[in-house]
């Protein structure tokens, strides 16, 4: 009796003990791992930072992933806007934590860095805030798709307005790493073709500076029409500020802002940031939608500020990641992050922050570009209405065309 009985209570821990570890792999098998990778604490932390950490949770709290048999995790790291920052992280998270996608990842450096370990990897990369449209070109990638904006978009949008209305002369104020450098380029391409001049740039420390003031007396001296800002965030922000100070705006100078976002108005305020132009994807007030979706996100977002394109994708992008999930299944999904991309290429995208737009072959996903102008003081209904729409580029047409970008997928 003591060895029937010894033998099945070793039996029942046996069965008590498998039951936990099936467990275990069930869940481990339902579920994804999702890794957000941006500047939480520099220049672009209003920008992207915790707020995109909220857009992302948001897509999964939406869609009700827990309660279709999906497990989402997020992570979240800081890559100090530094490429060899960002690479350890995203190895670390590939190789070692499990992490299946990576979203977001601005600094343009960082996100090209980042394209190429993904791709060797075999994962996913969502680029939401890194802006060099090399993404869907030289360095197109089968893992990565480019979701929110490129610099291709802003300087045709705002670049190919300011030309348009009388502003033939640019000197350009760029920050000197990849954004920067690519911005300039396909603005200043913009500026020619519209029969404009460049008579000069200067590049500018990133990071590291906050004193603008030598760079904006070369501008003034070149008697440009219009000084385009190849930059974003605080650098974007301290510019216009000091710009203000010294009084070009006053001189008949125009800024072009060609990257810039709502928490950079509202960190200026209207009464200095009326009158700029700059290009956007997404506005919090623009329709039903884009209103429901901030009144959902909002009690999460740093600060009660209202979400920027940047932040919107991150919501988006994680939101049609999650979709191409449930359809191809967990497992399958993380076993292959090209056969997911290719998912989600397929699939219609639909969501309250951007509508219906869609992937094309080279990875950019494409959609309206609106140009906008901030509101003066007077015009302005109340908090954070800041925008007015002048122009929309529409979704075939705000980005390079598809034969032009150099993408081997594409000419595969």
């Amino acid at each position: 009796m003591t060895g029937i009985h010894r033998r099945g209570l070793l039996a029942a821990g046996a069965a008590l003990g498998a039951l936990p570890l099936h467990r275990a792999r069930a869940q481990a098998t339902n579920t994804v791992k999702i890794g957000v990778l941006n500047d939480q604490s520099g220049l672009y932390r209003d920008v992207n930072g915790p707020g995109s950490v909220a857009c992302v949770r948001q897509a999964i709290a939406d869609l009700g992933a827990t309660l279709r048999g999906l497990n989402v995790e997020v992570v979240v790291a800081d890559h100090q806007n530094r490429p060899d920052v960002g690479v350890n992280i995203a190895r670390q998270w590939l190789d070692r934590d499990g992490v299946d996608m990576i979203i977001d990842v601005p600094t343009s450096s960082v996100a090209l860095a980042v394209n190429q370990v993904v791709r060797e990897k075999n994962k996913v990369y969502i680029n939401s805030s890194g802006a060099t449209s090399d993404l869907t070109g030289s360095a197109c990638s089968p893992n990565t798709i480019h979701w929110t904006y490129d610099t291709y978009m802003l300087a045709k949008s705002t670049g190919g307005a300011m030309v348009r209305a009388g502003g033939d002369t640019w000197f350009f104020i760029t920050a000197d790493y990849a954004f920067g450098h690519a911005l300039e380029r396909d603005t200043g391409n913009f500026v020619k073709a519209a029969g404009g001049r460049v008579l000069g740039q200067v590049r500018t420390p990133f990071p590291g500076t906050s004193d603008f003031s030598s760079f904006l007396v070369q501008a003034q001296a070149s008697r440009a029409k219009v000084v385009g800002l190849a930059n974003a965030g605080g650098d974007t922000i301290n510019c216009i500020k000091q710009a203000a100070e010294f009084g070009l705006t006053r001189r008949g100078v125009k800024l072009a802002a060609l990257l810039m976002f709502i928490s950079d108005v509202h960190a200026l305020g209207l009464q200095t940031a009326q009158g700029l132009v700059c290009t956007e994807t997404f506005y919090w007030d623009l329709n039903d939608n884009t209103r429901a979706f901030t009144a959902r996100v909002l009690p999460n977002m740093p600060q009660q500020l209202r979400p920027g394109m940047a932040q919107a994708g991150c919501y988006s992008g994680a939101m049609h990641y999650i979709k191409a999930v449930l359809e191809l299944g967990a497992e399958a999904a993380k076993a292959d992050g090209v056969a997911t991309v290719a998912r989600m290429k397929a699939m219609p995208v639909q969501d309250d922050a951007f509508g219906a737009t869609s992937i094309r072959a080279d990875g950019r996903r494409i959609m309206p570009a609106y140009l906008m102008e901030v509101k003066a003081p007077g015009e302005s209904r109340g908090a954070w209405d800041y925008y007015k729409v002048l122009q929309t580029t529409p979704a075939d047409e705000a980005f390079r065309p598809l034969s032009e970008g150099g993408c081997p997928l594409v000419r595969a």
